[in-house]
């Protein structure tokens, strides 16, 4: 038999938390280790253990295994090591999966979605423990954020981060690829019980539909699995054109996003702070969403450095609907909850609102009204969710209540 190689993951100074694996099939001479690790004294046996029980689950018994490891935790390493094993095509179809090491809590349809924070698929070091920057979201992505090239290790590595992350109460969302690519990110992501798939550069509803009809076929030979939420993404002329039927094509949207790199670039124009070129846009998808009943999520602010042209940018997403806005680093989750956060007045209003609502249920009135005002369904539905965003920011306590009384 010729000599096959495989690698996978990353080498070299500036990796952390991450590892290299090199493989070579040979004739004979068994299995042959050659390990490099930076906690060799600590894990050293623990990682050989591991190489070995996974090179036995995948029947292979004559190999070269060169391992260069900078820290990387269990997962990883099963991660790279299994997608080398895919490279040299000798997986026999089997899956080397972690077991599952913190209880998955289900998400809701109406649950907050101010922040979600993009975290590359194929870099762990920046996801391990992104749940203790406390983002409504975290999303781990395998579309833009990951090179064609490492697509297949990325894949591999969000699903094993799934069974093996504390999410910490952050909604579990993955960003799959375009179609059809993304058709093979979900026979790997669905199994391990994400909240929530975010669906890039929808342009028609039947894109959502392919995305549904193939998440039933998944979940139909799962067992205990739970529903499977999503948010496509509108980053075209054509998906903003659409946005209502795209909006109303699945019962699983809870949300629609706008991504306005793409966008203005496909309209033929330059994005700005000031955000002209993009409110018809963005004004087309709040009332797409609005009149779907689900939430408007608002793009990215992509200057990481500028924390009040960020926090600008979401007092104006909230003037216009938005419930929510994007994040690509940690620091600028802090700004978008405190510029979402209802002022003073809005809470007051609110409470307002909410205490008349509670008064005519307990006296079984068909109509609420505050002072000479009839107050509306939907009124008193943005007013409940006003008084829980304040709860949730630790603005007002929980038992406000007993302090109108």
């Amino acid at each position: 038999m010729s000599a096959k190689y495989a690698e996978a993951g990353n080498r070299g100074e500036s990796v952390r938390s991450d590892c290299w694996v090199n493989l070579k099939l040979t004739d004979t001479g068994g299995i042959q280790l050659k390990l490099k690790s930076k906690v060799e004294v600590l894990y050293g046996d623990s990682i050989r253990q591991l190489i070995n029980d996974m090179l036995r689950f995948f029947e292979i018994t004559n190999v070269d295994i060169e391992l260069e490891d900078a820290g990387a935790v269990p997962f990883v390493i099963m991660a790279r090591l299994e997608t080398a094993v895919r490279r040299l095509g000798v997986d026999k179809g089997k899956r080397y999966l972690p077991l599952w090491e913190y209880p998955v809590p289900a998400s809701s349809r109406d649950r907050f979605r101010r922040s979600r924070l993009y975290l590359p698929g194929d870099q762990p070091k920046l996801f391990i423990n992104a749940a203790i920057h406390k983002g409504d979201g975290l999303i781990l992505d395998l579309e833009d954020s990951v090179a064609p090239p490492k697509k297949d290790a990325a894949r591999i590595l969000v699903r094993n981060a799934l069974r093996a992350i504390d999410f910490k109460g952050a909604e579990r969302m993955v960003r799959i690829n375009q179609l059809p690519l993304g058709v093979e990110d979900l026979e790997e992501i669905i199994p391990q019980k994400p909240h929530l798939i975010l669906i890039p550069k929808v342009e028609t509803p039947d894109q959502v539909q392919q995305i549904d009809k193939k998440v039933d076929e998944i979940l139909a030979k799962e067992k205990n699995v739970q529903e499977v939420f999503f948010m496509p993404i509108l980053e075209s002329g054509k998906g903003i054109i659409n946005a209502y039927p795209i909006a109303v094509a699945s019962k699983r949207n809870v949300a629609l996003a706008i991504g306005l790199e793409d966008y203005t670039a496909d309209i033929g124009t330059q994005r700005t702070n000031e955000g002209r070129e993009s409110f018809f846009a963005r004004s087309m998808l709040v009332n797409a969403a609005r009149a779907a009943g689900i939430q408007a999520i608002d793009t990215v602010f992509s200057d990481v450095d500028d924390m009040e042209g960020l926090r600008e940018s979401v007092r104006e997403a909230k003037a216009l609907g938005f419930d929510g806005k994007g994040c690509i680093h940690p620091r600028q989750i802090r700004v978008i909850h405190e510029a979402f956060a209802p002022g003073a007045k809005e809470i007051e209003k609110a409470k307002k609102i909410v205490l008349a609502f509670e008064e005519a249920e307990r006296k079984g009135l068909g109509v609420v009204s505050l002072g000479s005002k009839m107050i509306d369904p939907p009124v008193v539905k943005r007013a409940l969710r006003t008084i829980d965003m304040a709860v949730k920011d630790g603005i007002i306590p929980e038992g406000w209540r007993k302090e109108n009384e």
